[in-house]
């Protein structure tokens, strides 16, 4: 008796098993090539889309319920992996789009999906797929959303075949999903709408107000905003949107010819927070001409504020001599509290103009990291000592650097993955002068033939 053969399918789907490798548990510190091999596939599925839309849908279709299988397999599922499964959603409509399928099919088909994704892969997939719906399958979307938002009005729901009591996260949920839908289909009368139903948060007043811009119309736009910043101040935590709207507020008064206002709002927003962020948004709304005079008002005004802010802003603005007086007053303490994103490009400036300067920053870094038992960055606290012990020796400070000998004796002579290190470079043998890992090799390859002559 002949066995039956199992028949050929398309060759892509043999790509497809092997770039997934069935059995095989995929680590974290894997997912990133495990994903390369997946995205090669699903480029090579993608150039379908134009020529063979039928064939392309389907390879997406095999590809996703793959890797729905392949999930528990994986250390990590979200991440990158998670992107990608994102991305062939996408694919998915492209090819539908493309084989001409019937819109209201694919969007049921696609909601189907999003109710039976249980590891979040579907969240927000709204967000992604308002990118590539053309017009009508995207109004498809929204016709088949809106009836589930109106259905979640009901006491219950039915679900599994068990009545749930859940309308408020359900209306919540597709109400979210509406206003995604209906920023691209740039629907700002159902927008306006659905916030009635809902409730009108800062953020919608943003959403609007940007809608009304692309439609030219800054002044309805302009209303929209302080709109929002009424809505923003009832809550008592306030927004993310807060910021978004006063941005957004500046590039209107300047859109319609009130420039002096936009000016006033930027200094305002300024003042309240100075960093390197609002000095550049400050300074886009300064005529030409007067931009020494409020450069000047801008650092002055800054001057007390956060620390860190400060240095970052005064670096960025060359304000050098101001940047050397802001660290020389500063308390070690208070240095040593910041990161190293803001005390290195300070100390790296200063090593020359001002050793002493530079070596207190250096100092500050290494010993944030050893008073903190940071013990995985114990190399770059020595690298930091290293030069903070450099920059004292320049700047006539040997004392300075004995006193943090001492201090550092005292403090942490218990740290044993530190301290050899530590007295190594007291000695001399700092860091920088111990052999790398390519010398420490070739060294040993060179005796190793010197050995076999």
């Amino acid at each position: 008796m002949t066995r039956k053969r199992r028949p050929q399918g398309d060759p892509i789907e043999h790509e497809i098993e092997l770039a997934l490798n069935p059995g095989a548990f995929i680590p974290y510190g894997a997912s990133f090539s495990f994903v390369s091999e997946l995205d090669g596939v699903a480029t090579k599925i993608a150039k379908l889309i134009s020529s063979d839309p039928a064939r392309a849908t389907a390879l997406h279709e095999t590809f996703l319920a793959a890797c729905y299988l392949k999930i528990e397999e994986l250390d990590d599922s979200s991440g990158s992996f998670g992107q990608f499964v994102d991305e062939l959603y996408c694919g998915w409509i492209k090819a539908r789009q493309a084989n001409k399928a019937d819109p209201n099919e694919t969007a049921r088909q696609l909601l189907t999906w999003i109710d039976q994704d249980d590891y979040g892969f579907c969240y927000r997939l709204e967000m992604d797929a308002v990118k590539v719906f053309n017009k009508a399958n995207l109004a498809a979307f929204v016709s088949l959303v809106r009836e589930r938002f109106d259905a979640a009005a009901k006491k219950s729901i039915k679900e599994d075949g068990k009545l749930r009591e859940r309308p408020d996260y359900l209306r919540r949920r597709w109400g979210e999903v509406l206003r995604t839908l209906y920023a691209a289909q740039k629907n700002v009368a159902d927008y306006v709408a659905l916030t009635e139903e809902t409730g009108l948060a800062a953020k919608d007043c943003h959403a609007i107000a940007t809608l009304l811009v692309s439609k030219r119309k800054p002044e309805d736009a302009l209303t929209w905003v302080e709109r929002g910043f009424e809505v923003d101040k009832q809550d008592p935590h306030g927004s993310m949107s807060s910021h978004d709207l006063a941005k957004l507020k500046r590039d209107l008064l300047t859109k319609l010819g009130r420039g002096d206002e936009a000016l006033d709002a930027a200094w305002a927003d300024y003042r309240k927070h100075p960093s390197t962020y609002t000095y550049d948004d400050l300074m886009k709304y300064v005529p030409k001409g007067q931009r020494k005079q409020w450069h000047k008002k801008a650092i002055e005004a800054a001057m007390g504020g956060d620390l860190r802010s400060i240095m970052d802003l005064l670096l960025k603005t060359k304000e050098l001599d101001r940047l050397a007086e802001l660290v020389r007053q500063a308390k070690d303490d208070d240095l040593e509290d910041l990161s190293h994103y803001a005390t290195e490009p300070v100390a790296k400036k200063f090593e020359k103009p001002h050793p002493d300067l530079a070596a207190r920053l250096w100092r500050a870094q290494g010993l944030r990291i050893v008073n903190a038992k940071k013990s995985k960055y114990y190399d770059a606290a020595l690298s930091n000592l290293e030069s903070a012990k450099r920059c004292f020796e320049r700047a006539g400070q040997q004392d300075e650097w004995s006193k943090t000998v001492r201090q550092i004796r005292a403090d942490h002579h218990r740290k044993s993955s530190f301290m050899p290190g530590f007295e190594r470079l007291v000695d001399g043998m700092g860091p920088s002068d111990e052999p790398s890992f390519l010398e420490l090799a070739k060294a040993r390859w060179s005796a190793k033939e010197r050995r076999t002559r």
